[in-house]
């Protein structure tokens, strides 16, 4: 049974105005922007705008962040929408509860910029990262489709024999573009935010004329062999369940440390609700724990 919290976000999102089917790109991402643009920020947090070896990104760093450790995160929104701005909130309470400093990256989006673009960003601004912290004190982390571009960017800095982070951390990641997971149907009354035909149109627009089960696009199909250990969290109410669970069954199998949290009941990235949802809370947390030990 939801909690009265859980059940006051599901009202929120289910009496949300709907877009128009045939929205334009520019109206989704305004949307998005729009939505989260009335979220206070934390005065515990500062933010500064840097050139990340040339992809625009930002500092978050709470006031109990050590200077010598760092996460570089990358938002969701399907490749197409999302930004800085619209994760900042997470962002500044990932920095607060793992203690270290987030780059967030504002990789370039598709329909403009199809793969690769996005890995190309993600991988660059992490070099950047190195130049202020050592590997083993970073972590590269990302929600929705940047939890796929977690798993992209680990896998091709891994094949250019870069020095690799300490962790990995996948929020709802979408893992699979050929949306070939059973949970895409299964879970689909369950899931208020994610469903197959919109996720199917910005899997075209990333995926452009390239091929959808290429490692860097779905790291579901990838040699995942070699990566750092992963922490994943997926909720029961989504539809990109099958995402996360195939691929730590994969990552085990190619001998990754995977640990998989599997939360009952939670939406698609329920981190974004810590405000109002004590599981958000709980999650990011948890989150910032399992950092702080690989860390250590």
């Amino acid at each position: 049974m939801a909690s009265n919290e859980l059940e006051f976000v599901l009202q929120l999102l289910r009496g949300a105005p709907p877009l128009p089917k045939d929205a334009s790109i520019d109206q989704l991402r305004a949307g998005m922007e729009q939505l989260t643009a009335a979220s206070p920020l934390a005065a515990d947090v500062v933010y500064e705008a840097v050139d990340a070896g040339g992809v625009p990104a930002e500092w978050a760093v709470a006031a109990n962040a050590r200077a010598d450790r760092a996460v570089l995160y990358l938002h969701g929104g399907g490749y197409v929408i999302g930004s800085v701005r619209t994760h900042r909130v997470l962002v500044g309470d990932l920095s607060r509860a793992a203690a270290a400093k987030v780059l967030s990256v504002d990789y370039r989006l598709a329909p403009e910029h199809p793969h690769p673009a996005a890995v190309d960003d993600a991988t660059a601004a992490y070099r950047y990262l190195l130049r202020s912290v050592d590997a083993p004190a970073t972590a590269i982390a990302g929600d929705s489709a940047g939890g796929g571009l977690t798993a992209a960017a680990l896998i091709a800095l891994r094949d250019a024999k870069a020095p690799l982070p300490a962790a990995g951390v996948m929020i709802s990641p979408w893992l699979d573009l050929t949306l070939s997971g059973e949970s895409m149907t299964s879970r689909a009354d369950a899931d208020p935010m994610v469903q197959r035909d919109g996720l199917q149109k910005m899997a075209d627009a990333y995926v452009a004329s390239g091929d959808a089960m290429a490692p860097t696009v779905s790291p579901l199909f990838a040699d995942l062999a070699g990566l750092p250990p992963l922490l994943i969290h997926v909720g029961t109410a989504e539809t990109l369940l099958d995402d996360s669970t195939r691929f730590a069954e994969r990552a085990r199998a190619a001998g990754v440390d995977v640990e998989l949290d599997v939360w009952d009941d939670m939406i698609h990235v329920w981190h974004a609700f810590a405000t109002v949802l004590p599981e958000g809370r709980q999650a990011i947390d948890r989150i910032g724990e399992y950092l702080q030990a690989r860390w250590s």
